[in-house]
């Protein structure tokens, strides 16, 4: 099922079980983030970017070596070399993905982007390493980016994807048959919104985190958080702007969100992380977070 009704997802993801997979990654990848600096032409669609002087490559690149070392601490994680001519490559969730048995290819929007698909050495390492099949979508012509426009509930096999420029509904469609998922909310994001996964949060299956402001209607917040609930938490302003929504759990025990995002997320909202069995790790990611994008859009996952 691929749909917009929310009673027919809601009425079918009730009675789906917890049974599709892995709720959580069996490892990580990277791209660092070599030659880090402003990308224009991502800049014309991501509100979150900075101004390209508070672009700082050396602390990007001292963050990004601080966080493999920190998520190596729960799951095995493989760095690629960054390329000075993909800027954007230190968010490689929205070119590359994974399925089991399968890795998937995503189409970006922008043609800087464009170039990150055509790595040979990550479809390698996925195909000749992992001995993935491939599902190529970078050739067609409607974007999809991936786990960046696709959030996805892996223990019942439901995604959730937001419509912008980076991914129309044929995107989404093509993105729904490539990870194999049982069903997929589709859904507008809100002007301002590039990606659902800064706005929306699935951890473990067991919880969700909301922003409901990155929502064209926010009745599609509201049911999803009400699918989630008790364990939804619902961001404020603050926390939305702070990241806090472009988080992701790494283990059945763990939470994962930038040391800006933890820092703005309330009291009372870690405490129902902590009733939800997750402990917040955090990791400073501020020069990083200059190219619009925070913790989870830094990381791959291997399932």
């Amino acid at each position: 099922m691929i749909t917009r009704d929310l009673d027919a997802f809601f009425a079918f993801a009730r009675g789906v079980d917890v049974d599709a997979g892995p709720a959580t990654p069996r490892a990580a990848f990277l791209v660092a983030p070599d030659g880090f600096r402003l990308a224009e032409q991502s800049a014309t669609d991501n509100a979150y970017m900075a101004d390209a002087a508070a672009f700082d490559a050396q602390r990007a690149s001292a963050q990004h070596r601080d966080l493999q070392r920190a998520i190596s601490a729960v799951l095995p994680t493989v760095c690629f070399a960054g390329d000075p001519a993909t800027p954007d490559a230190v968010f490689p969730n929205n070119a590359f993905g994974t399925a089991p048995g399968r890795s998937i290819v995503g189409r970006m929007r922008h043609p800087v982007r464009q170039r990150e698909a055509a790595r040979a050495d990550i479809r390698a390492f996925f195909r000749d390493v992992l001995g993935r099949d491939e599902v190529d979508l970078s050739a067609q012509p409607h974007p999809c980016e991936l786990t960046g426009s696709l959030v996805i509930d892996r223990a019942r096999g439901l995604g959730y994807c937001g419509l912008s420029e980076r991914c129309d509904e044929a995107g989404a469609a093509l993105m729904h048959a490539a990870f194999g998922l049982r069903a997929t909310l589709v859904f507008d994001l809100a002007p301002a919104e590039y990606h659902a996964n800064v706005v929306l949060a699935v951890l473990a299956g067991r919880a969700a985190v909301v922003c409901p402001r990155g929502f064209a209607d926010q009745a599609v917040a509201d049911a999803i958080a009400g699918f989630y609930a008790p364990r939804a938490i619902v961001c404020n302003d603050a926390e939305h702007a702070a990241f806090v929504g472009n988080c992701i759990a790494l283990s059945a025990d763990t939470v994962w969100m930038s040391a800006a995002a933890a820092g703005a997320l309330t009291p009372t909202h870690r405490a129902s992380l902590d009733e939800a069995g997750f402990r917040v790790e955090a990791v400073a990611l501020g020069a990083i977070e200059a190219a619009g994008g925070s913790l989870r859009c830094c990381i791959g996952e291997v399932f």
